[in-house]
């Protein structure tokens, strides 16, 4: 980061530290949990974010990944080596799901959302962070290959085993509540957030350009669909 990547941040996100998005979701998180709260990270990988870590906020934390680092995640009491789309669990096992940059990789979402609705118990949560599809980074995304995916990562310090494929299928507002209704969820709460621009931070021409891009779509709820984030609170019903 060159200093004047520094000085803005100071001067334009006094607020803002390294992954504050997942910051705000861990935040969703918490209060939803108690102690005694069974839970499930799907897509819960080797645990490179520190935020998802729910250890001792819970009775017990379950997380299912293909990627056999899942065994060694630090931040679970169990992992798991499965798909999301078959959740290797009794049906009603868990008060709440979580998943954090996962729906924007999954082929078949309306699979996984009914296999974790078999998984929540009655009145259960599923809570998730994912980019919104119409957003400009997602858009470039989906017209750019994986392998400038992978390469922009390793600048921002992300291992690029750590980058996969992203669909966009479970990644609009329209989207997230026809899966809801499809898979047996009411939908609790779907926000979208525009933060700092955490893609364009590379030069000072385009670090001015997100922040006022931020600051437009922030101005008026009018502008709220072109927003980065959804952060959605689905319950079972």
């Amino acid at each position: 980061m060159s200093w004047l990547t520094a000085w803005l941040d100071r001067v334009l996100y006094p607020g803002y530290g390294s992954n504050w998005d997942d910051n705000l979701f861990r935040e969703r998180v918490l209060d939803r949990l108690t102690g005694g709260s069974v839970v499930l990270d799907l897509g819960a990988g080797a645990g490179i974010v520190p935020q998802m870590n729910f250890r001792g906020h819970a009775k017990h934390v379950v997380g299912v990944d293909l990627d056999e680092r899942v065994l060694e995640n630090p931040y679970l009491d169990e992992g798991c080596v499965a798909d999301v789309g078959d959740i290797p669990f009794a049906k009603e096992s868990f008060d709440l799901v979580f998943a954090d940059n996962v729906m924007e990789h999954l082929d078949q979402p309306s699979d996984v959302f009914r296999e974790v609705a078999r998984v929540l118990k009655p009145g259960g949560m599923l809570l998730f962070k994912t980019p919104n599809r119409i957003h400009y980074m997602p858009m470039i995304a989906r017209l750019t290959p994986h392998s400038f995916h992978r390469a922009i990562n390793r600048v921002r310090g992300r291992d690029g085993d750590d980058t996969f494929p992203t669909r966009y299928y479970a990644n609009s507002m329209k989207q997230v509540r026809r899966l809801a209704l499809d898979t047996g969820f009411k939908v609790e709460r779907i926000d979208r957030v525009e933060g700092r621009p955490e893609y364009l931070r590379g030069t000072v021409p385009s670090y001015l350009a997100g922040a006022g891009y931020e600051r437009i779509v922030n101005a008026t709820e009018l502008f709220a669909p072109l927003r980065i984030l959804l952060i959605a609170e689905l319950r079972k019903n």
